[in-house]
């Protein structure tokens, strides 16, 4: 399959189709509006179905074929909110709240992403691991947690342990790990029962969630004007330039074409669901519609459209 045809596929698809309606909508000045209460259901559903998808699969999986991708998910975790701190410090010019905000939201993972990268690479026949949801949940603390003890180190008045705590009893991270600890250990002949809720509805639910995110993110581009050129060029840039360094990590060690390229859009990604509840909560000073306009209004429709197929080639290259 030629890099066009990878291309013409992933914009085909209709999420991301439901995703541009939802921009289009907002440019348009369409009422379409979800209630927090539908956003809410279609978020804990998303969260819940990875996670159980991941345990059913992980079950299956050998210990010894989980141990490098972990170490090198936690490798990632630890390093990319140091990076965007030290970025957003120097080159975007935030002071310590704003820079540590960014790191949260940059050095944690969005689980859609994951789910459109996982969608794209079994559509482009290269499936990946079943074990990848257990390190969608791996990386989704770590970066918060370092951000967190950034901001607490160098400036006063920041809860870290309290943010913390948010990040750990969350719902994103009670979900994933719940569904993933149910998914392993439930009857198999119970768990099937539930199959066609969470596994065959599953596509329809991640186009109304994308839909609604395409109405939120469209909502968010006032926020990316003021900032200026230089968020725009980092939103786009540097999650290129990490997620193509994983890609290429996770090859090395062994990781398949499929498995490299989801974990190479993992890295590429910014939380918009666990890193904006602990930002509210740790740094309450913070301006997030920076952080969340970057990560939402730029950087996830930049991996949706060009990043995860970008990915998929690195990951043919070297694999």
């Amino acid at each position: 399959m030629s890099v066009a045809d990878l291309v013409s596929m992933n914009l085909g698809s209709p999420a991301v189709l439901a995703f541009v309606l939802g921009l289009v909508a907002v440019a348009v000045r369409s009422d379409l509006r979800f209630p927090e209460q539908i956003t809410s259901f279609l978020s804990t559903f998303l969260l819940f179905a990875i996670g159980l998808k991941g345990g059913m699969k992980l079950r299956h999986a050998p210990f010894a074929e989980l141990v490098g991708p972990a170490l090198l998910t936690l490798v990632i975790g630890f390093t990319v909110p140091l990076l965007v701190f030290r970025i957003a410090r120097r080159f975007l010019r935030f002071d310590i709240v704003n820079a540590a905000s960014i790191a949260a939201h940059f050095g944690s993972v969005s689980a859609v992403t994951f789910t459109a990268a996982d969608t794209f690479a079994r559509a482009a026949g290269t499936s990946p691991a079943g074990y990848l949801p257990a390190l969608v949940a791996l990386l989704e603390v770590p970066g918060i947690i370092v951000a967190m003890v950034l901001a607490g180190r160098l400036s006063a008045g920041v809860s870290t342990r309290r943010a913390v705590h948010e990040v750990v009893t969350g719902k994103s991270v009670v979900l994933l790990i719940g569904g993933l600890l149910i998914g392993t250990f439930a009857h198999p002949e119970p768990l099937a029962t539930i199959e066609p809720l969470f596994i065959g509805l599953f596509p329809g639910v991640l186009c109304l969630f994308l839909l609604d995110l395409g109405t939120l993110a469209g909502q968010r581009f006032a926020d990316i004007r003021a900032a200026g050129w230089r968020l725009p060029v980092f939103a786009i840039a540097f999650p290129a330039t990490v997620g193509t360094i994983a890609t290429v990590a996770a090859s090395a060690i062994g990781m398949s074409v499929g498995s490299a390229t989801v974990l190479g859009a993992m890295t590429a990604s910014a939380s918009y669901i666990a890193a904006p509840a602990a930002v509210r909560v740790g740094l309450p000073s913070a301006n997030l519609g920076l952080s969340l306009g970057a990560a939402l209004g730029i950087t996830f429709p930049f991996n949706l459209i060009i990043g995860i197929p970008l990915f998929d080639q690195v990951a043919r290259l070297v694999g």
